[in-house]
């Protein structure tokens, strides 16, 4: 029998490493991994509780036009999330497009600058 067991990590493209960690550190408040070897191409780890986010600096294949306004009709990476109105603040602060969950849980969808959706989820 085979059972898996946990989610380890999610590998994103980016076609703009600084872009992408001004986005992810600077509007997220995620900090790169310390604990993750040199790999031998651009990139940065971050972690979050067990598992990772891994960005990978690639030109991205997929199109970024055309893709679904909505994040949740979109491949999409969920992430819980502490101070979810905090984040919704620095989203507009920032000009930052996001939509809200259509479920009604506290949640919305927000896509990086390469067009990667997230959704963030606020942490019960």
């Amino acid at each position: 029998m085979i059972k898996l067991t946990s989610l380890l990590h999610v590998s994103l493209l980016v076609a703009d490493l600084a872009r992408a960690r001004a986005f992810y550190e600077g509007v997220l408040g995620l900090a790169p991994s310390p604990t993750r070897p040199e790999m031998g191409f651009d990139g940065v780890w971050y972690d979050i509780g067990a598992a990772q986010i891994h960005l990978i600096c690639l030109p991205n294949p997929d199109p970024v036009e055309g893709r679904p306004a909505h994040g949740g009709r979109d491949r999409h990476t969920a992430l819980a999330v502490e101070g979810w109105e905090a984040l919704k603040t620095k989203l507009d602060a920032e000009g930052i497009a996001y939509s809200l969950s259509r479920s009604g849980r506290r949640a919305l969808f927000v896509r990086d600058p390469d067009g990667n959706a997230l959704e963030l989820v606020e942490a019960i």
